[in-house]
């Protein structure tokens, strides 16, 4: 039960949730599950007393308008596309994610999934458990490395500026793209993301899905790169023309490719898969016990403050100004 009510508030949790969250939720508030994000399945009583909903996302503007006494949205993760945050702010529902507490863990897959896929680490080891060293001899030399590479990376914000810190000790030189340039940083700025496709060897995607980067890696993109160019997605798979992408891993247009997240998870286009030259991920960039805790704590704890202290503690941008009811 919360501070401020006499009967715990009810908190809409769509599909499965992580266990640890729903743990606390049960503790603090009255959970009410439903199969999915779908406001066809909203019901009479949950119109009248559901006041958050507790996601991983997909929450549209339909099922914020079933919900009449909806107050907050707590996202399960740093990105949010997929929650209609505009509708959200212009009809007074704040919406919360999980900034901060995934970046080390997100950026320290970033570059595990960087080096995988140029020195080729699971088909070395599929060789050798195999049975190929013994067979054959020794894995065939990587054609690719890390050594001489320049990096640029597409979305500089924290997870970014995460990976960047990494790759200078690396010793290799880094250079960045963003809808504008962040004042401070010691990286080169270029003020296209074709301009950076050209200046470097190695484009690692860290943008935000939505409209805006919708497909912005396309065949474009991926010719400025050139042929001993490596792609590296860790963001969203909608940033990405996926069979531009696989035709030009087929083509030679570029060298190699490391995805860890897809248009239409978790449907992985046959092309990427049978690519040699890919190196795929199930979207677990986040995905340790001890950082996915700390999302769910962060999550909650969105819930909890909003209900008790009347403020969010990690509004999205566009409900920033977004003010308690009542």
């Amino acid at each position: 039960m919360t501070k401020t009510e006499q009967q715990p508030v009810a908190i809409l949790v769509p599909g499965h949730f992580n266990d640890h969250a729903v743990g606390r939720i049960d503790r603090t508030f009255r959970r009410i599950g439903i199969e999915r994000a779908d406001p066809s399945l909203v019901t009479d009583e949950m119109r009248e007393t559901v006041r958050g909903i507790a996601c991983f996302g997909g929450i549209n503007a339909a099922l914020m308008d079933a919900l009449p006494r909806l107050e907050i949205i707590a996202n399960f993760g740093v990105g949010y596309d997929s929650v209609d945050a505009r509708h959200a702010g212009q009809n007074g529902i704040m919406v919360t994610n999980t900034p901060d507490v995934l970046t080390e863990e997100v950026a320290d897959t970033t570059i595990g999934l960087l080096i995988n896929t140029v020195r080729e680490m699971y088909a070395a080891e599929k060789w050798l458990r195999d049975g190929g060293w013994v067979k054959t001899g020794h894995y065939p030399l990587s054609r690719l490395t890390l050594r001489g590479r320049s990096v640029g990376i597409f979305g500089m914000g924290r997870i970014g500026l995460a990976v960047a810190r990494r790759l200078e000790a690396f010793a290799l030189p880094v250079s960045y793209h963003n809808r504008r340039k962040v004042e401070g940083l010691p990286y080169g700025y270029h003020a296209t993301l074709k301009g950076l496709a050209e200046a470097v060897d190695t484009l690692i995607c860290i943008a935000p899905g939505g409209a805006a980067t919708e497909k912005a890696i396309n065949a474009e993109i991926l010719s400025a790169l050139g042929p001993n160019g490596v792609f590296v997605n860790i963001g969203r798979g909608s940033t990405v023309d996926e069979a531009a992408l696989a035709a030009a891993l087929a083509n030679g247009t570029i060298a190699a490719a490391g995805l860890d997240v897809f248009a239409d998870e978790p449907n992985v286009p046959r092309a990427l898969l049978e690519a040699p030259n890919t190196s795929l991920l199930p979207h677990v960039g986040s995905a340790s016990e001890h950082t996915r805790r700390a999302m769910a704590d962060l999550c909650v704890d969105n819930l909890i403050s909003w209900f008790s202290e009347r403020r969010p503690l990690t509004p999205v941008p566009e409900t920033v100004e977004v003010k308690p009811r009542g």
